[in-house]
């Protein structure tokens, strides 16, 4: 009798262990297509787990092969609503994110297809990699968690930047996946190179607009002046600057044969300082002066801003993915070089991003068609999609213009980069845009 209880209560705890929690862990091992579940430990869920998603290739081809995309799915509650990270690159953070804080949901992640660990074996195929296809995955990895995990909860969409892209391509194909969408900081470039861009620049920081109240500096046309005579500075300056970047990589192993060596990369360094200067979010205030400054500190200042890896060998291998796509469906900016034509030997009047199409790779035409088909949606009948935006952002510069569609609704704080999210508002605003969001999942 002691043994066959013994026995009975070993039974009874080993079946409390493996039915412990919500179920979650079995309801995915239920799904066919998932595989490699991993348990995490994430403060704010109940339970958490990292695992792979079998997609097709190709959604047109299915003989094309599959490859596995990674997938976060933290479990709160089956009632809450499941808010579905649309990630434009790799996996971030398992980190409950804004909106999963906010209205204690679930939390979903999709990894983009083709990025760090969702790349098919063998060469990446790009001719897979559009938004379309992207959009095809993350529809067949909502609609079978929606069935088989969180049928009756109401479900958001949400990312940013690329990401933020990412979420409203998904809707633009798939309007009935979710209820609502969040996309934050999310640029809609209409062209291969949107000239809103260039233009957005040069008015930052000359007076115009609102811009003025965003600077303690009264004389705000001089930040937009001191921000090229640094790049003047630079330029001039580039041989002695070039041997700091040069002992900056080999300290920390970077090599740039992709954009033709150290001083070249440099001077794509300097061109791309005033959009990662806005971009971020900097202070006027902190642009060193060549009166003021010691070369290191002039050096140290300009690489803390125009960061030397976003051009790095490593990196551009790691992001091609993201340029692939700029360069051929969702628009990227280029650098003018007018200012600078004396310092540089370059031709032409512009300097594109070209340089990082991956080798062997014929550059398509880019679909101008598709974005502007995406854009008439937006005014026309795309529904319960929130955008919010900082407004010194040089990427709100091609930020949505809803015109006159109600249905959906646009946020903008005024003096911030491209950090803003719901939680920087002003309290009426923000009370505003969580009533929005609650009045939407309501109905």
């Amino acid at each position: 009798m002691r043994k066959f209880c013994s026995a009975l209560m070993l039974m009874l705890l080993f079946t409390a262990t493996v039915f412990a929690g919500d179920g979650i862990l079995e309801k995915l091992r239920m799904i066919p297509q998932i595989s490699d579940i991993r348990e995490l430990k994430v403060d704010g869920f109940n339970e958490y787990y990292q695992f792979c998603f079998e997609q097709p290739i190709d959604h047109a081809n299915l003989s094309k092969g599959t490859f596995k995309q990674r997938v976060l799915l933290g479990h709160r509650d089956y009632n809450a609503p499941v808010i579905v990270e649309l990630e434009g690159y790799g996996l971030y953070s398992p980190k409950a994110g804004e909106l999963a804080t906010l209205f204690k949901g679930n939390q979903l992640t999709v990894e983009h297809r083709f990025f760090d660990g969702s790349v098919p074996d063998g060469e990446i195929p790009w001719d897979c990699l559009t938004i379309k296809q992207a959009a095809d995955d993350q529809h067949v990895i909502i609609r079978t968690i929606k069935e088989q995990i969180y049928p009756s909860a109401k479900w958001v969409s949400t990312g940013i930047s690329k990401g933020g892209q990412t979420t409203v391509f998904h809707r633009f194909f798939y309007p009935a996946d979710v209820d609502v969408s969040v996309p934050y900081v999310a640029p809609l470039n209409l062209e291969y190179v949107d000239p809103r861009l260039e233009k957005f620049l040069d008015k930052l920081g000359t007076g115009k607009g609102s811009f003025k109240t965003m600077f303690a500096r009264e004389d705000v046309d001089a930040v937009y002046w001191t921000i090229r005579d640094f790049q003047l500075l630079c330029f001039k300056n580039q041989d002695k600057l070039a041997g700091m970047l040069d002992s900056l990589a080999r300290t920390r192993n970077y090599t740039y044969q992709t954009v033709g060596g150290v001083k070249r990369a440099l001077q794509l360094i300097i061109l791309e300082y005033p959009f990662a200067f806005w971009q971020w979010g900097h202070n006027p205030a902190d642009i060193p002066e060549e009166e003021s400054s010691v070369w290191s500190e002039i050096f140290d200042y300009l690489v803390q801003v125009s960061s030397p890896d976003f051009f790095e060998d490593k990196y551009i291998e790691r992001m091609r993915p993201f340029f692939y796509a700029a360069l051929t469906e969702t628009g990227m900016y280029e650098y003018n070089i007018k200012p600078f034509k004396k310092y540089m030997p370059d031709e032409k009047k512009n300097i594109d991003f070209s340089f990082t199409m991956p080798a062997g790779v014929k550059q398509k035409t880019f679909d101008e068609a598709q974005m502007k088909a995406i854009n008439k949606w937006l005014q026309t009948n795309a529904e319960k999609i929130l955008f919010v935006y900082g407004g010194t952002d040089p990427w709100y510069a091609t930020g949505v213009d809803l015109r006159s569609n109600w249905k959906c609704r646009k946020y903008v704080r005024g003096d911030m980069s491209h950090t803003c999210r719901i939680k920087d508002f002003d309290p009426v605003s923000k009370e505003d845009l969580i009533d929005t969001l609650n009045e939407w999942l309501e109905n």
